[in-house]
């Protein structure tokens, strides 16, 4: 096709704003009518011409040719020029270019994010067309990019129809939020909700627009870990403005336990970022449940979901909102007062008799967390370390918590995942520091290091100091912003040892099933032939958090491990092998264990779980 045809073939077809607004029905001035996508999903693009032939640009050398193509559009016209025709010109001329650029929309927009914009008002001008005229993806992408950053109140009618259409929806949802967030988080609620998923009724309740109060819908909304992620506890709290209900109406207990639930859900790690951090409505809604925490009625689900508040509000990432001076501490004073509080010593009593582990599981997470969280005297000192999770019926890891002059350190810097298990930390010395240096890592990303990187710190004593230096971790943070050049921490050693060994000390955050599972790898590690001698090699021992009566023992057969003659790439066979906590003490379950292993091969009591033959 010569270019004469591309540009003919360009002004033939109509703008992707225009073919949205056909499909979902409206007129140019009006936002589309909420659920018009039948299903929640977007209608697909129309066909486009295919990419310029050659290799396709990327990485620093995709970057440098956006900044070449489009940086110098983006400026204002000149004196006594025309703003509007200049836009028009621009947008134009931006379309044909990209049009030649053999990059893909996803990273052109990506570029774009990062460009310099030294005259906004023209960078905005030229979105604005682009968005609103442009014929392919990419160029819509790139004022879709650009709103991102620039966008204004104007813009939201045009942004709602270009959510609607599949290929723009995600950078069109990102560029709304800060405009319309509880539109744009009611449309991404639409297009994550399967039809039988449980949120369903109550997405297709606030679609409706048959109430208008959502308290009904939202009182009947389940908010375990199954069926609400971090990313839609923030999107359903948008979605019905949380904050406004509380503030509006008279205490709901149900509606004030919703909240709290939501909150603790938006902090957790199980996902690419901390939640609740990019949930602009945190601090508010955060005070308003403690405001009026003393009208639930006391009882252990809404101790525990006020405890993993505090939690949060302690070394988690709630801490880390833009919170007045001081205004944390009165909030954990506020929530220590009254879970200290006579009225609710019943939620911390310890089980009855009969209690399923799960149960007197959650009865001592409660108790020592209460301490931990509101102590008598809080700990002093440069370094804090503190060993917590949250609700045990929320599944959440129980995690090394680190926090330096007050700050936690790891949701600061790295927001990727949660810190490391007490027992790699802790348990096996590695925040202990010598004379020699030794790399820590101290949090991976919740998928896995190889997707989304690891926090890592070097340790070392020098004389009378224990040095953190060495930091390594992803250049930018969750949220797209550069990550902060980290300094060398210098700690007191006398101080640091102390802190280190009393939270090494602190085993009160384990359970039965988990210190059984921590003993038999001691014991095992200390003994490796007692799995040897069956050919057979440890690979890990667990306690999974939704069996509180259970460990596990993961381990790999491979012939020839006993003589030394197994060969990496021969047949090996994975097993598990499963110990039921029977409640006597958990040394002596892992001694009995390991005494099986000197006359019983495991391989006829674990279960296959793979391998390669």
């Amino acid at each position: 096709m010569s270019a004469q045809d591309e540009r003919t073939a360009l002004t033939d077809r109509p703008s992707l704003y225009a073919y949205a607004l056909s499909l979902i029905g409206t007129g140019p001035g009006d936002g589309p009518a909420a659920g018009a996508v039948s299903g929640g999903q977007g209608f697909p693009l129309p066909a486009e011409p295919p990419p310029p032939d050659g290799p396709r640009l990327r990485g620093k050398k995709g970057f440098a040719a956006v900044r070449a193509a489009l940086g110098p559009l983006l400026t204002g016209p000149a004196p006594g020029a025309d703003a509007e025709a200049h836009a028009a010109e621009a947008a134009a001329e931006i379309q044909r270019r990209l049009a030649e650029l053999p990059m893909p929309a996803g990273p052109v927009a990506g570029a774009v994010l990062s460009l310099p914009l030294d005259e906004p008002a023209a960078a905005r001008a030229v979105a604005r067309r682009l968005v609103r005229t442009g014929t392919l993806s990419t160029p819509v992408c790139v004022g879709l990019a650009l709103l991102r950053r620039l966008g204004e109140p104007e813009d939201i009618p045009v942004l709602r129809a270009l959510t609607h259409l599949d290929g723009l929806l995600g950078l069109a949802l990102k560029a709304l939020e800060p405009l319309d967030p509880r539109t744009a988080a009611l449309r991404w609620l639409d297009l994550r909700v399967r039809e039988t998923a449980p949120l369903r009724p109550f997405v297709d309740a606030l679609l409706s627009g048959g109430t208008r109060d959502p308290r009904t819908p939202l009182a009947r909304l389940p908010v375990d870990t199954r069926t609400v992620g971090p990313s839609a506890a923030r999107r359903i709290a948008e979605a019905v403005d949380l904050p406004g209900l509380l503030r509006r109406g008279p205490a709901d207990p149900r509606l004030l336990a919703r909240a709290a639930r939501l909150l603790v859900r938006m902090a957790s790690p199980r996902d690419y970022a901390a939640e609740v951090r990019a949930y602009r409505g945190a601090v508010e809604l955060v005070e308003g449940v403690v405001r009026s925490a003393g009208t639930l009625p006391p009882g252990v689900d809404h101790a525990a979901a006020l405890l993993s508040l505090a939690v949060d509000l302690h070394s988690g990432p709630t801490r880390l909102l833009p919170w007045r001076d001081g205004q944390v501490e009165q909030l954990l004073d506020a929530l220590g007062a009254l879970l200290r509080s006579p009225a609710w010593e019943g939620a911390f009593a310890g089980p009855g008799p009969g209690a399923s582990p799960a149960v007197r599981r959650r009865a001592e997470w409660l108790r020592y967390t209460r301490d931990r969280v509101f102590p008598a005297a809080p700990p002093g000192g440069r370094l804090r370390v503190d060993v917590l999770s949250r609700d045990p019926d929320d599944d959440e890891p129980v995690e090394t918590r680190v926090l330096v002059d007050g700050e936690p350190l790891v949701p600061a810097v790295f927001g990727r995942g949660a810190g490391n298990p007490p027992e790699y930390l802790l348990g096996e010395g590695r925040l202990r520091a010598t004379e020699e240096p030794r790399e820590v890592q101290l949090a991976e990303a919740w998928c896995s290091e190889g997707c989304c990187g690891a926090l890592y710190v070097t340790v070392v004593r020098e004389g009378d100091a224990v040095v953190w230096r060495d930091w390594r971790l992803p250049g930018r943070l969750p949220g797209g912003e550069p990550a902060p050049a980290l300094p060398a921490y210098r700690f007191d050693a006398v101080a640091y040892d102390a802190e280190v060994a009393r939270a090494s000390a602190d085993t009160g955050w384990s359970w039965p099933a988990r210190t059984l599972a921590r003993l038999v790898k001691q014991g095992l590690t200390a003994r490796p032939e007692l799995l040897g001698r069956w050919d057979c090699r440890l690979s890990h021992a667990v306690a999974p958090a939704r069996a509180a009566d259970r460990a596990e023992v993961w381990f790999v057969y491979r012939p020839g491990t006993f003589e030394g003659t197994d060969k990496q790439d021969g047949p090996w066979i994975q097993f598990r092998w499963e110990l039921r906590d029977d409640g006597t003490p958990p040394a002596e379950q892992a001694a009995a264990a390991l005494r099986r292993l000197v006359t019983e091969d495991p391989r006829g009591f674990a279960a296959c779980a793979g391998g390669v033959q």
